[in-house]
């Protein structure tokens, strides 16, 4: 297991108050499950997520996708950041203040340079899809390793 993978392992069944990504501390999610590549939020909808119909905000959901597709890349423990090229995202159900949801992602295709990237986002037990995002993500020249 890699030190990142590791680490994310330490964090199931903590919320994301610590993350390094502000996004994700704003968004609290607390991790289920982490596996290279693999992770599953859960998130629990607060007022601030929702728009005027008082259901989660699209903008909001688009950012639960691509934070969640960032840590399962970063889980991969690469030499360099990526970084989003795209996010493409389909909404199929709504989702109210205090309910719950799960991100549940999946690297499709680990390229060296570019990769591909989709998550799930279902209710609570996952009987219902919320949405699902498709990303592609490139290769930065920001190095990860500190030696």
């Amino acid at each position: 297991m890699n030190k990142i993978l590791a680490f994310f392992s330490s964090k199931i069944g903590k919320d994301s108050s610590d993350s390094i990504s502000p996004l994700m501390q704003w968004l609290n999610p607390s991790l289920q499950s982490a596996a290279e590549g693999k992770l599953e939020f859960l998130h629990t909808i607060r007022k601030e997520m929702t728009n005027p119909m008082h259901i989660l905000h699209g903008g909001i959901t688009a950012a639960i996708i691509d934070d969640a597709i960032g840590a399962a890349v970063y889980s991969l423990d690469n030499t360099h950041a990526f970084t989003t090229v795209n996010l493409n995202v389909d909404y199929f159900s709504p989702a109210k203040e205090g309910d719950q949801i799960i991100a549940e992602t999946n690297i499709t295709k680990k390229g060296r340079q570019i990769m591909n990237a989709e998550c799930l986002v279902w209710n609570s037990d996952k009987s219902k899809l919320i949405a699902k995002g498709n990303s592609n993500l490139i290769k930065t020249k920001l190095s990860l390793r500190t030696t």
